[in-house]
């Protein structure tokens, strides 16, 4: 076992992370962990990238083309890499997270946070009942047996711009037939993070200490959540909260909407059936969408992880996320064709084949 404090490193050690590679430094999520970590100043950013990716990367952040089928090449990129980030898109090879992994342990890479930025995992109700990413437990465990590499996850529910806008399946607002769907009567409370409040919180941790100094030492440090998730959030709201801020953000009222009602449990044991009776991998991933996120608005609780867990706000210095201002940002990019644009670029060749016979 490594040792627990900056003094008893040998001669040379600097006790900060300044060397960070990234998977997916281009998308949805992994530009804010890229941006925000090169603001800081403190750190060298590497996105690792497929051979002829025309992926869109932050200034500053130095490109390393790999093929993650061909471990030497991930391995060579990898390389003298203090932490890894990995986020990967739900069309990804299954195998692919387990490639990088390997990969990063032969590389002698400390730190690996693994693409899962989600709800609790430690709440083994929601993990049982969880249809779209499962329970994670698999990965960490690969990830703490290669004896080189530790995991942190970031459990930041759900991604509050990405989910506001992105249909009725996710938090019920369909807003081309403006119409919404309140699960029960609206008023439980989940957690949810803006994309911004993901990378300043990566950014955050790793300009952190790595290590206390001695056994006097209690700040926070990167160590501090090894092997631990790491729990982050903007804002702890129920539909009835967003809506109110969408209607302050765009001027529209109730009038201009439709609004339905739909018991929890039903819409989605609704998800459960769609996915366990249809024919394609998009109809059955739509099903298991809906499942999953209604089941955090269940009045059990279970997309509360602040109430039980706390959070790592404070811990980390982050700054409180302005509801409306980050409502106005989602109305924006709704504008600006975001979801046809997620769309185009996540669904496979199979997926659009599909939605044209259906259309």
């Amino acid at each position: 076992m490594a040792p627990k404090y900056a003094k008893d490193q040998p001669a040379g050690f600097t006790n900060r992370i300044e060397r960070v590679a990234i998977v997916g430094a281009g998308g949805h999520l992994g530009k804010y962990f890229a941006q925000e970590l090169v603001k800081t100043g403190r750190h060298t950013v590497t996105a690792l990238t497929r051979v002829g990716s025309k992926s869109q990367l932050a200034d500053g952040v130095r490109a390393v083309p790999v093929n993650y089928d061909h471990e030497k090449s991930l391995v060579s990129a990898l390389q003298g890499q203090q932490f890894l980030i990995i986020t990967l898109p739900a069309t990804a090879a299954p195998e692919t997270h387990s490639k990088i992994v390997q990969a990063a342990a032969k590389a002698g890479v400390p730190y690996i946070m693994p693409n899962y930025f989600a709800g609790d995992f430690a709440n083994e109700r929601l993990m049982n009942e969880e249809m779209l990413v499962g329970n994670p437990a698999k990965t960490f465990a690969e990830i703490e047996a290669t004896g080189v590499s530790s995991w942190i996850a970031m459990v930041c529910g759900l991604w509050y711009e990405w989910s506001l806008v992105l249909g009725p399946i996710w938090l019920g607002f369909d807003h081309q037939n403006k119409k919404m769907t309140f699960y029960d009567d609206g008023t439980t409370k989940a957690n949810l993070t803006s994309f911004e409040q993901c990378g300043r919180a990566v950014a955050a941790l790793l300009s952190l200490k790595e290590l206390p100094d001695d056994e006097a030492d209690t700040s926070p440090t990167v160590s501090s959540w090894r092997n631990k998730p790491l729990y982050i959030s903007s804002f702890l709201i129920s539909q009835k909260d967003m809506f109110e801020s969408w209607k302050r953000a765009t001027g529209e009222t109730d009038a201009d909407w439709t609004i339905e009602y739909e018991p929890a449990q039903e819409r989605y044991q609704r998800g459960i059936a769609q996915m366990r009776s249809a024919t394609d991998p998009l109809s059955k991933r739509m099903g298991a969408a809906t499942a999953a996120f209604v089941r955090l608005f269940f009045r059990s609780g279970d997309g509360d992880y602040e109430s039980t867990r706390g959070l790592a706000n404070d811990a980390l210095g982050l700054p409180k996320d302005d509801l409306d201002e980050r409502t106005a940002g989602a109305k924006k990019m709704l504008d600006e064709g975001f979801v046809q644009w997620v769309f185009s670029t996540t669904l496979s060749a199979e997926d659009h084949s599909e939605l044209a016979r259906k259309k």
